[in-house]
């Protein structure tokens, strides 16, 4: 009985440690390796450096880096330490449908503040 009620501070003692220090490891670890995974063109990012820049080329295991309008940059895809911006994505531009009706509305209103004008 005594050698068991030994073992018990030594169990809590890693059941605290678990908890407190590895556990919220495993789960900052397991979301920067998600971020990372999510990179994609057009994204605006910080380097563990410091770089901000955006994505121009991304492969597997390398991100280049557009810094200003001349320089580019290539970096470790694991060097990016974070997104201060998504990039605008395909899918939220407009329709070309939708932009020539739009078009089509804004010639025609203009016409009609043109003649209000004149007359």
């Amino acid at each position: 009985m005594g050698s068991y009620a030994s073992l018990i501070p030594l169990v809590l003692m890693f059941v605290i440690f678990y908890f407190l220090l590895i556990r919220p490891q495993q789960r900052k670890s397991k979301d920067r390796n998600s971020m990372l995974r999510a990179l994609k063109k057009g994204d605006k990012v910080t380097t563990i450096g410091g770089l901000h820049g955006t994505i121009v080329e991304l492969t597997d295991d390398i991100a280049v880096l557009k810094v200003n309008d001349v320089t580019k940059l290539t970096f470790d895809r694991s060097a990016v330490n974070n997104v201060t911006a998504r990039g605008e994505t395909k899918t939220d531009k407009p329709e070309k449908s939708g932009a020539k009706s739009e078009a089509k509305s804004e010639a025609k209103a203009k016409e009609e503040t043109s003649t209000e004008a004149s007359v």
